[in-house]
């Protein structure tokens, strides 16, 4: 028996849909009573923290719930086919024509020993397609998906694909049947932000083109702004606003969603303008039901009546709804007052924490060269914050390790405060390596899941301190109070941390032993916006405190601007652009850094037009003669780009930029074009 989808009913009706996982003998609600509508070639975003359910509902569509998971009530409509009801032969044959899914780790979603053909050619050959044909398919696949040489990218396996071309081939499998509705969950998160524009504007085409319904999940607001009609905000498995994308995010009436906003880096706020909003307190546990609102323990609007009636779905005008009794003055959601920090004078003029000078690596793979980095030279000094922002492939990484020590240079020089350092950890001093710490950007995979956190802290103590005994049971105290972390998780495991709280924890230990410089390696790109600003606001008052010096690797541009004293850009192991934040952000730009810039979509749906970059990073392995970024620079002025490799000279005070053109000149043609924009 086939599935028949109605050509006329949503793409997908939820109607008050209940969700429970049944823990300990116990069923805990998840979702309550959601009811949403995606139409047929419309987009959907579904925004919120982790935790709240998204994933969860996700799942539920497609009936892919955990053993202990079911909808225990409510309906899930598919062209008007409750997929709750659906038999086995039903429900197979609606995943296998009808719905995509795209998840958030391609890595995790491709089988790491097949390859790339093999894989999206399965997906016709479920369909019942000879193989044959399913590898003409899949050829095509590839192509509909921008992919510029698909039969190479077939033969490879996808450990070969860099992660931008990974998506592409998932998104490929997901389109292959021509689905009425494709599931996205948290699509772009650990992007580059070119990639990730490239993702987003291969998603809205493909979209326009099969008048595919799309269901966006993500935490960043930017992303739902650029890419969905309506927005859904789920808090604790409710959905506690609901509207038009445009209308919620620009006046919000729902205290949580207004926090969400709130909590993002927006409008070229930095760290010495004061720290971002959070909000208070956590989620509620699982299946946690209070008489009233959901969200009233974290409200700073609550009232004893929010704490004994649950509010209904108020309507606030065009379709937009709110459960919040006070949601038309839920703008008025006070601001968390902090008191001013007294961030360090950084002093240019003293000697530097740590300074680089024509530093170089080169990697030897399969009998190639590939240089990882070439003549790259800067300078932190006490309390200062270098951002590194680039594409994957442009060294920010193994910068960052040939700083650790974890891999030794080939070239060039590493000096802390003065004096060389060796260029491996193997051989550093006991103070060396505790003067240099770093954050990683996966906290799970950072701690070990079988220590407490007493035992994680002590041992960073014990390591880079030397303390041990009851002297390292009272520092360990001090420690978890300086991030901010409660006394009751000294003998919790990460598994029952949430991610901000295990972020936390790495980051108490890497100061455990009075660090100078911190690298920072993306840590805060897989954290909520909620969860993001408590991490940034933290790193900051450490800093204020301790005048610890940050080396902060990040894709997230906002983020990057907010916590930075000075950008360094990164291509190809070049450094294309290096100076003060506030000049590097306003311009005039390298054509490079511009095009960055370009990508990050924004809340309020503005910024600058998008500069496209074509093609895909190259190979270090066989780097363009001239100036590297030249095969994909949208301002190439002739031969001297192809033949000559521009220095990286002072275009301005304090300000590098590596580029054929003149300062002026960028700064006419940036300048005229930024004017010529639409508002």
């Amino acid at each position: 028996m086939s599935v028949q989808v109605s050509e006329t009913a949503p793409a997908l009706e939820l109607r008050n849909l209940d969700v429970v996982y049944r823990v300990r003998g116990r069923d805990r609600q998840v979702l309550r009573d959601v009811s949403l509508t995606v139409e047929r070639g419309r987009s959907y975003g579904l925004v919120g923290e982790s935790g709240c359910g998204k994933t969860t509902a996700a799942l539920a569509i497609v009936r892919y719930l955990p053993r202990n998971g079911r909808v225990s009530s409510g309906s899930i409509l598919i062209g008007a086919r409750d997929v709750v009801k659906l038999n086995y032969r039903e429900l197979r044959h609606l995943r296998a024509e009808d719905v995509g899914m795209v998840y958030q780790n391609p890595g995790a979603a491709l089988n790491p020993g097949i390859r790339v053909g093999r894989q999206v050619a399965e997906v016709f050959v479920v369909r019942g397609v000879d193989r044959k044909e399913a590898q003409e398919r899949a050829l095509n696949a590839l192509r509909t998906v921008q992919i510029a040489d698909p039969g190479s990218v077939m033969e490879r396996y996808p450990h070969q694909l860099s992660g931008g071309m990974q998506q592409r081939v998932v998104i490929a499998m997901a389109l292959a049947k021509d689905p009425a509705l494709l599931i996205l969950d948290e699509p772009t998160t650990g992007l580059d932000a070119t990639v990730e524009a490239e993702v987003l504007d291969l998603i809205a085409k493909l979209q326009s083109e099969f008048e595919t319904a799309v269901l966006f999940i993500s935490h960043n607001l930017g992303v739902i702004a650029k890419m969905c009609e309506r927005v859904g905000v789920l808090y604790a498995g409710r959905l506690v606003e609901e509207g038009d994308a445009e209308t919620v995010l620009r006046d919000p009436r729902h205290p949580y969603t207004v926090g969400l906003i709130r909590c993002i880096p927006r409008g070229g706020v930095r760290k010495d303008h004061g720290r971002l909003d959070t909000i208070p307190g956590f989620l509620p546990n699982l299946g946690e039901q209070p008489p009233g609102c959901i969200f009233a323990d974290r409200c700073a609007l609550s009232t004893e009546r929010c704490v004994q009636e649950d509010p209904p779905p108020y309507q606030a005008g065009g379709g937009h709804t709110s459960r919040c009794h006070y949601h038309e003055s839920a703008h008025t959601l006070p601001r968390r007052e902090a008191a001013d920090l007294d961030l360090p004078v950084v002093d240019r003029r003293t000697e530097p924490v740590v300074r680089f000078d024509d530093l170089g690596k080169v990697f030897h793979q399969r009998g190639h060269s590939v240089h990882a980095l070439e003549n790259v030279s800067a300078a932190i000094w006490p309390g200062e914050t270098l951002g590194l922002v680039g594409e994957s492939g442009s060294g920010k990484t193994t910068l960052a390790r040939a700083l650790l020590g974890l891999v030794a240079p080939t070239a060039g020089t590493v000096e802390f405060e003065g004096r060389p350092l060796a260029g491996h950890l193997s051989r550093r001093t006991a103070d060396d390596v505790r003067a240099l710490q770093i954050v990683f950007q996966n906290p799970d995979s950072a701690l070990n899941r079988r220590h407490t956190v007493r035992r994680i802290l002590r041992r960073a103590l014990k390591k880079l301190a030397g303390i041990t005994g009851a002297p390292a049971e009272k520092r360990l105290l001090e420690l978890m109070q300086s991030v901010r972390l409660a006394e009751r998780y000294v003998s919790a495991r990460p598994a029952q941390l949430s991610g901000g709280l295990k972020q936390r924890v790495a980051v108490a230990r890497a100061f455990a032993g009075e660090p100078r410089l911190v690298v920072c390696d993306e840590p805060t790109s897989a954290l909520d916006v909620s969860v993001q600003a408590a991490i940034l606001n933290l790193l900051v008052e450490l800093q204020a405190e301790r005048r610890v010096s940050y080396l902060f690797i990040s894709h997230d541009l906002g983020v990057v601007r907010y916590i930075s004293d000075r950008i360094a850009v990164l291509y190809l192991g070049r450094v294309m652009e290096l100076g003060p934040a506030a000049v590097v952000f306003e311009g005039p730009h390298h054509p490079y850094t511009e095009a960055l810039l370009s990508a990050v979509p924004t809340v309020d749906g503005g910024g600058r037009e998008r500069i496209r970059l074509e093609g895909e990073i190259p190979s270090a392995a066989n780097p363009p003669s001239g100036c590297v970024f030249h095969t994909r620079c949208p301002r190439k002025i002739g031969a001297i780009c192809e033949q000559e490799e521009p220095p990286l000279l002072e275009v301005e005070e304090a300000h590098l930029m590596r580029c054929h053109i003149p300062i002026d000149e960028l700064r006419r043609l940036q300048l005229g074009e930024r004017e010529k924009a639409p508002a």
